[in-house]
């Protein structure tokens, strides 16, 4: 009769036993989800910014527009032709 109570702790603290090892096992494995997570957001915080988009030929949008600018402020002759010159190599050159 001594058998069954005893039988009965085994089978009781055996299931307790294999559920806390689960629970550790999915602890584990949210752990090591969330540390990932978190390399992931540091690279993508440090990562550098992504390029502008080249214009086909070659220059950043905002180069083009700023030269768009510039060829109209020449042509209403507010820039002169050395004026204009010197802002479009300035341009071009950091383009």
């Amino acid at each position: 009769m001594r058998r069954r109570p005893l039988l009965r702790a085994a089978a009781v603290g055996g299931g307790a036993y294999v559920a806390g090892k689960r629970r550790a096992q999915s602890q584990q494995r949210e752990d090591e989800q969330e540390g990932r997570l978190q390399q992931l957001e540091q690279e993508q915080q440090y990562a550098p910014a992504p390029q502008a988009a080249a214009s086909p030929g070659g220059l950043a949008p905002d180069a083009v527009e700023q030269l768009r600018q510039l060829g109209q402020l020449h042509e209403q002759g507010v820039l002169t032709d050395e004026e204009f010159a010197a802002q479009k190599a300035r341009i071009l050159g950091s383009g």
